[in-house]
This record gives structure tokens, sequence and C-alpha cells, in this order.
């Protein structure tokens, strides 16, 4: 993993985190379906029941946006690094920044050095 883009690791802790996800909504929705089977009347039973299915609802809807999300990270990162990646490096510029500032330095040198002359 130490190679590993981290693009890619992103994209596994994503589908990580939509497997734990959705393992517990399904254990919270077994369980109110279990609560539904035991409940004495049929509003009780019908009202585990509606929130059972509810809860997976939101539970898929939280997934997906969660997903939405990681893979928009992964997509923005690899596409920031292969733009690093393809950028030229700007070295000459620098280079001629400073050559510039010391033939300055020396131009304001002999203009005092002419005004102490007269």
């Amino acid at each position: 993993m130490a190679d590993a883009d981290l693009d890619v690791v992103i994209r596994q802790l994503a589908r990580q985190l939509h497997t734990g996800l959705m393992t517990r909504a399904k254990e919270r929705r077994d369980r109110f379906n279990g609560l539904a089977a035991k409940a004495k009347s049929k509003e009780t039973a019908d009202r585990f029941k509606m929130m059972a299915k509810a809860t997976l609802e939101q539970a898929t809807a939280a997934a997906k946006r969660l997903q939405m999300s990681a893979d928009n990270v992964a997509d923005s990162y690899a596409r920031s690094m292969r733009i690093a990646a393809s950028t030229p490096i700007a070295v000459k510029v620098e280079k001629k920044a400073k050559d510039e500032k010391p033939a300055k330095k020396a131009a304001k040198g002999k203009k005092a050095k002419a005004k102490k002359a007269k």
C-alpha cells in the first residue's frame, strides 16, 4: 500500500465504509422486522415495518452520497496529480530574475559614484 496512489486508497476506504454502513443498516432493518414480528397489535407491527423500510432507504441514500463524494475526491486528486506532472518547471525564469537584480544595483552604484565625482 506504500506504493499505491492516494486516489486508489481513497476509493478503497470508501468501499470499506460503504460496506460497513450497509451492513449496519441491514442489521437495524432486521431488528425492526423482528420487533414487527413480535408486536401485539397490527398498528405497531406496521410502524416497525415502516421504520425498517425507511432505515434501509436512508442508509442507501447515505451510502450513495458517500460513494459519490469519495469518487469526486479521488478523481480530483488524480486530475491534480496529472496536471502537476505535466506542468513544466520554470527554472530559467528564476535565474533571469536573479541576474537582473545585480545589474540594477550596479547601475545605481555607477550613478552614485558619478554624483560624488562632481
